[in-house]
């Protein structure tokens, strides 16, 4: 229930002031402030405007000029505001005050300064990478030194971004005021009064005087057939170029005024009245050519040598892994060769030595037989049956 008749106090409060004009904070001890700037904080704007430093910067999508509030003071203390016969303000504080009012007149406002994250200036660093991964090499080698000292000069300052500040009030700070109060210059005034005044005498032209209409008439005929010239022209140095390039194949380039259809001044589409070039063999842009496709062929060798790399690793691995195992089936087989040897020299012996041993017996005894061992021989029928 409290909070509801709080909430009636208010309402009823506004109702008053709106329908009554004579009852507003003066009744509180609290002076009325007006609406609109005085003109003396007009001059006061205009000349701060102009002596005191201000940045540009993007504030909402907008284009705004900023300055900070103690260069706004310490400038506002050596006017003639605050050293005439008659000062306004004599200190800070006073100043301060003064320049709170102007903010409450609105004629700038109170920012905030937000410093920049690393991740959204690694986002805007990843889009000038792709923007420069499309350009030639030599361009790519130029950016980088020019981002390099930029980088450089960066890191030096500090980055930052302004928001809209929420308490809107003066401070002798170093923070951001945004400048609302945006005279019109004179020439703006000067400009528009012709514009008016000359479609004003267009709209008479009929109550002009006949040598004036035959004058206005002789020009706009001029200003036709310059048009058509200028047309002329353009389709004339295309011909031209179009049909020395085809006798020539491409190799010669002839323009007739070169600079006729370009973003220059007027005396200058007139300048130089022709362009030649020559893009045959031997020429500059020909060996610009072929050094490009020399760069590109040099990346490609690149990529393939790269991908080929692991390849070539591999077989060397599969090399060695391979040489062992032919030393170890070589050395097998040495070693099979050896044992057989052994085996064959062996045989040769004992048989040597039973020749030997059988011509020994055959010499003591004259038989023939061989020397066996009794568990060998099977027993006999005839000795079991006796």
């Amino acid at each position: 229930m409290a909070s509801y008749s709080l909430f009636l106090q208010i309402m009823v409060s506004n109702i008053l002031l709106r329908e009554c004009p004579t009852f507003s904070g003066t009744e509180f001890g609290e002076p009325p402030v007006p609406e609109k700037p005085t003109s003396e904080e007009y001059a006061v704007a205009k000349w701060l405007k102009a002596n005191v430093p201000t940045k540009k910067t993007k504030f909402l999508n907008h284009h705004v000029e900023y300055f900070t509030g103690t260069k706004a003071v310490d400038a506002l203390l050596t006017s003639k505001w605050a050293t005439g016969g008659n000062p306004i303000f004599t200190t800070r504080h006073e100043v301060t005050d003064y320049l709170h009012q102007m903010l409450v007149h609105k004629l700038f406002h109170r920012a905030k300064k937000v410093p920049v994250s690393e991740q959204e200036l690694k986002g805007k660093s990843k889009k000038k990478d792709k923007e420069n991964s499309g350009k030639s090499g030599d361009e790519k080698d130029g950016d980088k030194s020019q981002d390099k000292d930029g980088k450089d000069k960066e890191k030096k300052k500090r980055k930052i971004r302004l928001e809209m500040h929420m308490e809107q009030m003066f401070l002798d700070t170093l923070d951001a005021y945004v400048w609302i109060y945006d005279p019109i210059p004179w020439y703006y005034w000067l400009c528009g009064a012709l514009v008016v005044f000359g479609t004003i005498g267009v709209c008479m032209f009929p109550l002009w005087p006949a040598t004036v209409r035959k004058g206005v008439y002789y020009l706009s005929v001029a200003a036709a057939a310059f048009l058509v010239m200028i047309i002329a022209l353009a389709v004339l140095r295309v011909v031209v170029f179009c049909l020395v390039w085809i006798l020539t194949l491409s190799r010669h380039h002839l323009w007739l005024l070169p600079n006729l259809t370009e973003d220059v001044g007027f005396f200058a589409s007139f300048w130089p009245l022709y362009k030649y070039e020559y893009r045959g063999p031997g020429s500059e842009s020909d060996k610009s050519s072929k050094s490009k496709k020399k760069r590109k062929k040099d990346k490609h060798s690149d990529e393939e040598e790269d991908e080929k790399t692991p390849l070539v690793q591999a077989e060397k691995q599969a090399e060695t892994v391979s040489t062992p195992q032919a030393e170890t089936e070589e050395t097998k087989k040495e070693s099979q060769l050896q044992s057989n040897a052994q085996e064959d020299t062996a045989v040769s012996q004992e048989k040597l030595s039973e020749s030997e041993s059988e011509n020994s017996q055959r010499s003591s005894t004259d038989r023939d037989f061989e020397m066996i061992e009794p568990a060998d021989v099977e027993p006999d029928p005839k000795d079991n049956t006796t």
